[in-house]
């Protein structure tokens, strides 16, 4: 049927519409303050992937299977493990839904479908939305079940006990259960890894004695040695210097700040807190750093990708001591390539200057101009 089709390419055009994805992700984020603390790039993944089952099962309506809600039963595991509320969960997936529904008909409509046709699809839809629900509710208890059958429930439980300020709450008789000493001295690992999947990888990189698990949605762990074999992962770890156990959860919210703060620049690995103390510091002034860059380098163009070349290209000299040797090395190429482009963005911008003798002070302006003007275009 026409009208039919028509529907179809209206939702398929949906589901591949990042501003679409966008709208949806805000809903579930706004009204579940829980789902919020997730980086919005978890909160992404499942919408993408829901958006994608429920194109599937519009494809076989009205008779769904279960490959459709495979999905769903995923979303809630992965929630479980991350130590989401299950009511902040369905809060989060029911304004996601509504707010998708809203879009579905609004596009519908333009597209010319048939009020009965659209009556139907929406008829058919809250059934499957109604299975959808149950499936993500039966993901999360399996999740919960799992989970209570080992120790595990009782590690991550201390975990954030820990690394949430109530560690003075803890009996030696529970902390010995985890494998803590009170009187030992700890490091703190904090990450922006929210997958459940990657997290794994990082527990299985983990030296013996390490209590890990997520906490407010991101990944972390208490370890009494720093491990010394090579993270195969992509991923950025922030450990902190050894402490005792109660003042490990102020440093825990330094090295998460540093993990979300060094997310730009790709560092991965395991990196010690301090080495990110100015990432930490420059990320608590966004403001300051947006009028930054739009002082120093307001006369470029950021849809210019060879603007964009000479910001990069200075930020590397400002990063490998203002050698013009060096940055060649890094960037691979000649170092005259570096000369021209740096000669080039002080005629543009009349401010920079690639042969001054700069104070600490204004390297670092520089520096965190040019960083925050990149960072601000990197999607372009």
């Amino acid at each position: 049927m026409a009208e039919n089709r028509r529907l179809a390419e209206v939702l398929m055009a949906m589901a591949s519409d990042a501003g679409a994805i966008d709208e949806v992700v805000a809903a579930a984020r706004t009204e579940s303050p829980e789902v919020s603390r997730l980086p919005e790039s978890e909160t992404r993944r499942h919408v993408e992937i829901m958006l994608v089952a429920g194109l599937a099962a519009f494809s076989r309506a009205p008779a769904p299977d279960e490959r459709d809600f495979a999905a769903a039963a995923r979303l809630g595991e992965d929630r479980a493990a991350q130590g989401i509320p299950l009511d902040a969960l369905l809060r989060g997936v029911q304004a996601g839904r509504s707010r998708a529904v809203e879009i579905a008909v609004g596009r519908a409509r333009e597209a010319g479908v048939p009020a009965d046709v659209l009556l139907s699809a929406l008829v058919d839809f809250g059934h499957f939305a109604g299975s959808l629900e149950r499936h993500v509710i039966s993901g999360y208890h399996a999740a919960e079940l799992e989970l209570s059958r080992t120790a595990r429930d009782l590690q991550v439980h201390l975990l954030r006990l820990v690394l949430r300020e109530d560690a003075g709450e803890l009996t030696a008789a529970e902390l010995a259960r985890a494998g803590l000493n009170p009187d030992g001295l700890y490091h703190c690992l904090a990450t922006d890894v929210a997958d459940p999947r990657l997290a794994r990888a990082l527990e299985r990189w983990l030296s013996p004695g390490a209590l890990f698990g997520s906490v407010d949605g991101r990944w972390a762990a208490v370890v009494p040695r720093l491990p010394v074999n090579a993270l195969d992962a992509a991923v950025l770890v922030v450990a902190s210097p050894a402490a005792p156990l109660a003042e490990l959860a102020p440093l825990h919210s330094l090295c998460r700040a540093a993990a979300t703060a060094a997310t730009p620049t790709r560092l991965h690995g395991l990196h010690p807190l301090t080495e990110l103390a100015g990432d930490i510091a420059l990320a608590a002034q966004p403001l300051l750093a947006e009028l930054l860059a739009a002082d120093l380098l307001g006369t470029l163009d950021p849809a210019d990708d060879f603007h964009r070349q000479l910001v990069s290209t200075a930020l590397a000299y400002l990063d490998h001591e203002q050698r013009l040797d060096q940055t060649a090395g890094a960037m691979h190429v000649h170092a005259n390539t570096v000369r021209y482009r740096l000669a080039r963005l002080q005629e543009l911008t009349g401010t920079w200057r690639a042969d001054d003798r700069r104070t600490v002070p204004q390297t670092l302006r520089w520096w965190w101009a040019l960083r925050t003007w990149l960072n601000q275009h990197v999607a372009l």
